[in-house]
């Protein structure tokens, strides 16, 4: 049988302060292309290339299935607010001007968005969650003209309206493969390349999207194929520095210790970074994390005040963040702390206290963000409705912010800088640096270069 055509679109063109290798699209690529041998899967990236260029692949390719990714609706960023909808949107009409095929929409900010995005789009067929077996199943089905549509997270139309199917099965062995000429730009402009050791988040916290995206079922995945992953990578293509992109790396100890165990034994000189929470680490696993090549780690932190991070749903207290801070400098791992200022249930008080307590954490650097981007199906949602910041009919699309009244916000980079640690603000210039230290072949994380 004549093998169908696949096209796989990245949408993603938001480079601050780095550009995001396309990972959810490459699990994608490997997991299509292992189950269905006779179709040509090509990969088309906003990062690398222009609408004008898409159009003449679209024309040249043909290919009988677009599939495309939408990895963020905006910036988060309070300053400046850019949201990226009416770029994806010229995407789509680029897809349905030039050809006929079907258009499928997934990605994480999809996933957020299904039904919201499904209706403003108005592609074929969406996925939400991961993808992989799902698009498996829907190709399958289309090729022989009778779509399935009982399958998990499938978002389509029918004469009833719009349909978002549940999802009730998920993957814990993906394999993952990668795109060379891909990997060299990547490489080259953001220094790593991304690598998920476990899907899944189990916490609460009440702004956030990964539970919505990944579910809060947590399925580590098999770690010697994370090792033969790093190990392609290194051998294949001379990269040494990873980020694993899970949504908390520190969830299972259990897990996580065998898979630094057989990251030593492969004796890779493989460095990486990851997303912590300041919870259950002890410094025994950070030292045989830092064996296993860890150099960065980006806390989850949010707040330095107790009651504060009550009122965020954080699991841990501020005693605990300054006890892991030290624990990292112990063994010298660099680490910065990611914040939420003027989030839901804060006040001047407790701005303040999180400024004092910053004095306890030596040689780092606190990213602050202002105020918490509201995001459908989140318990700050529910919040934000009760209190009439937003409408049910509201699709949040577009960015909206709970933003704590009573707090003078012209006043915190003064008072951020009397703490004598350096906080960096999202509308500070920090790309500019880091694309400099990149020119000069830096790679990994850089962020360490901006601590005081």
């Amino acid at each position: 049988m004549q093998g169908k055509k696949l096209l796989f679109v990245s949408a993603n063109r938001y480079a601050n302060p780095y550009p995001v290798y396309p990972l959810g699209i490459s699990y994608l690529f490997t997991y299509l292309s292992e189950r269905l041998p006779e179709y040509q899967i090509r990969i088309f990236d906003f990062n690398l290339n222009t609408p004008e260029s898409f159009s003449e692949f679209l024309m040249e390719f043909q290919p009988d299935y677009v599939g495309l990714s939408l990895r963020n609706v905006d910036d988060v960023n309070f300053y400046s607010q850019e949201s990226f909808i009416n770029g994806y949107k010229m995407i789509v009409d680029i897809v349905r001007s030039t050809t006929k095929s079907p258009l499928i929409i997934g990605g994480s900010a999809f996933s957020i968005y299904p039904r919201e995005l499904f209706t403003f789009f108005n592609p074929d067929y969406g996925i939400h969650g991961e993808g992989e077996e799902s698009l498996y199943k829907l190709l399958v089905s289309l090729d022989t003209g009778l779509p399935d549509l009982e399958i998990d997270g499938l978002v389509y139309r029918n004469d009833s309206g719009l349909r978002v199917n549940d999802r009730k099965h998920f993957m814990t062995t993906p394999d993952l493969d990668f795109d060379t000429d891909l990997l060299e730009f990547y490489w080259d402009k953001a220094g790593m390349v991304n690598v998920q050791t476990k899907r899944g988040c189990p916490y609460n916290c009440i702004y956030c999207t990964y539970p919505l995206i990944e579910g809060h079922n947590v399925r580590t995945l098999d770690p010697d194929k994370i090792v033969y992953t790093l190990r392609q990578l290194y051998e294949k293509h001379k990269i040494d520095y990873v980020f694993f992109t899970d949504s908390v790396f520190n969830i299972s100890n259990k897990f996580n210790i065998e898979l630094a165990t057989k990251m030593i034994a492969s004796k890779l000189p493989m460095h990486w970074g990851a997303y912590f929470s300041p919870h259950n680490l002890s410094l025994e696993n950070l030292k045989l994390f830092a064996d296993a090549g860890l150099t960065h780690i980006e806390f989850g932190t949010e707040s330095l005040s107790d009651s504060t991070l009550k009122a965020y749903g954080k699991h841990f207290d501020v005693d605990e963040v300054v006890r892991v801070s030290d624990y990292c400098n112990q063994v010298g791992i660099y680490f910065c702390h990611f914040m939420i200022i003027g989030g839901y249930g804060e006040t001047e008080d407790t701005i303040n206290e999180s400024f004092e307590n910053s004095k306890r954490i030596e040689n780092t650097v606190f990213f602050p963000f202002i105020g918490m981007r509201i995001y459908p199906g989140t318990v700050l949602h529910k919040i934000a409705l009760e209190s009439g910041i937003v409408h049910q009919e509201d699709n949040l699309l577009e960015p909206v912010y709970y933003i704590a009244p009573g707090i003078n916000y012209d006043t915190l980079k003064e008072r951020a800088e009397i703490t004598g640690r350096r906080w960096v603000f999202p509308d500070e210039d920090v790309a500019t640096a880091m694309n400099r230290m990149r020119k000069r072949k830096r790679k990994g994380s850089l962020w360490h270069h901006l601590k005081k």
